[in-house]
């Protein structure tokens, strides 16, 4: 061990220190273990999760500054620290009620610094508790002592991370009188910091519940107040709208229907004017019956056993915009939007022109 120009007392506890070293490795293990199984189940997204063991060096700094203060190295509550970063300040809290139940909290010594500060102060902080593992969540016979350290846990947002680091990068301490000029333009970006934390979590609610209204809506079958939108898009197809049609085209040939992307037709969808969920509910009740006629003409004299599940939207589609005058045009920019751009998509333009040109339906448009 190094000299550190400690006293007695404070050599003794950096020995102690380095004796265990394998207690503190093995508890670093233990509680960034479940801190991990505690995220997964709990479905939030977190930023990061990191823990660090206080080096030799830092802890020898400690006990010099105020060494006074221990009485053993169990009152150094931050030998070992872990810390979560979420994206938002919910997640912050809600982490931390996990935590509680997880571990034994030291409710004297754990502060929220989130909400230590005066309306004109300056600081930008995180959540800190002083956790102890229980033995009911984990127990080492041969390391007793792993459930009477105690540690830190913080929580804070990715802001208040950023904050924190550009804090320490600049040496800046808000207690140190500093000119006026830097006092007062840090703390106008520590508010904005927090203002951007506050909206991100504001319009993350409002898309949450915008989701559940729609969710709501569409379930009811109130399509006509449903934009039309990925979200509501992604709900309406849940409900299965296009089986009744695929499965009619599918008993053509005896074909069995494979799933694939309807996510496509959203963009033909909106590029054809339709605006709420209503509208391409009319879609599919006006063009039913001409959708099946067109699959009669393009299955009818072959063995196909395989078809996508787009077949029936796909025929919809390509009927309203041979109703409304669309032509070979609009056909070639459906299947780019929907295929992708390639050649082959105003061979396929003209072969269902071929084919539609027969219906009933392109006689009464030409008419």
């Amino acid at each position: 061990m190094k000299e550190y120009g400690l006293d007695l007392h404070g050599e003794m506890l950096l020995e102690e220190y380095c004796n265990k070293q394998a207690l503190f490795e093995k508890l670093q293990s233990v509680v960034m273990d479940q801190l991990g199984k505690l995220v997964k189940q709990s479905g939030i997204e977190v930023n990061s999760m990191e823990s660090r063991i206080k080096g030799e060096e830092s802890l020898a700094g400690k006990l010099r500054r105020k060494g006074h203060k221990y009485n053993s190295l169990q009152d150094i509550t931050d030998i070992f620290g872990a810390r979560i970063i979420t994206f938002y300040n919910e997640d912050v809290d809600r982490i931390a009620s996990m935590a509680e139940v997880l571990f034994e909290i030291d409710w004297t010594n754990s502060v929220d610094k989130r909400r230590m500060h005066d309306f004109d102060s300056f600081g930008y902080n995180s959540l800190h508790y002083i956790c102890r593992l229980p033995q009911s969540l984990y127990s080492d016979p041969e390391m007793p002592e792993l459930n009477e350290i105690r540690f830190e846990l913080q929580m804070r947002t990715a802001l208040q991370h950023v904050w924190s680091a550009i804090q320490h990068d600049i040496g800046y301490k808000s207690e140190i009188e500093t000119p006026l000029e830097y006092h007062r333009n840090l703390s106008r970006l520590a508010g904005m910091l927090e203002l951007a934390d506050n909206e991100f979590s504001r319009i993350r609610n409002a898309i949450a519940d915008y989701r559940r209204r729609a969710q709501s809506l569409v379930q009811s079958g109130r399509l006509e107040e449903v934009p039309l939108d990925g979200d509501t898009f992604h709900s309406y197809l849940d409900k299965r709208p296009f089986d009744k049609l695929n499965h009619k085209i599918a008993a053509i040939t005896q074909a069995e229907l494979h799933e694939a992307p309807m996510r496509p037709y959203l963009a033909a969808l909106r590029h054809m004017g339709m605006q709420t969920l209503g509208d391409v509910e009319r879609l599919m009740r006006d063009n039913f019956d001409d959708a099946y006629q067109l699959a009669l003409f393009q299955l009818g004299s072959t063995d196909i056993d395989i078809l996508a599940e787009t077949i029936g939207l796909q025929n919809l589609c390509i009927v309203h915009l041979l109703k409304t005058g669309g032509g070979k045009l609009a056909l070639v920019q459906l299947f780019d939007t929907v295929n992708g751009k390639m050649p082959q998509n105003e061979f396929l333009a003209s072969m269902v022109m071929e084919q539609a040109s027969r219906l009933e339906f392109m006689n009464k448009s030409s008419e």
